[in-house]
């Protein structure tokens, strides 16, 4: 199991597409992917479950990947999460 810590820097938070971009990442790897958040935990594989979270701009969430590829989901996913999930700059 690995876990890391990723801050969202995309100005308007984990709303419809960098939720579904961050699903999209998480979602082509074997490993289970959960996404944590506060006190709440959730499949990182689910659009709805990411976004039923709320996490708005400048905080911050863990990714924990556990499973036979799971080194390179976590590099995969921060690589996604650093980049702004898609948001044009």
């Amino acid at each position: 199991m690995i876990r890391q810590s990723m801050k969202i820097t995309n100005q308007s938070g984990l709303h419809l597409k960098p939720a579904s971009r961050l699903c999209h990442a998480a979602s082509k790897f074997n490993c289970n992917v959960t996404m944590s958040y506060q006190d709440t935990s959730v499949n990182a594989k689910s659009v709805l479950s990411i976004l039923g979270v709320c996490v708005k701009s400048g905080e911050s969430i863990e990714i924990i990947c556990e499973g036979p590829d799971e080194g390179e989901a976590i590099r995969a996913i921060a690589k996604a999460v650093e980049s702004g999930l898609g948001e044009v700059q």
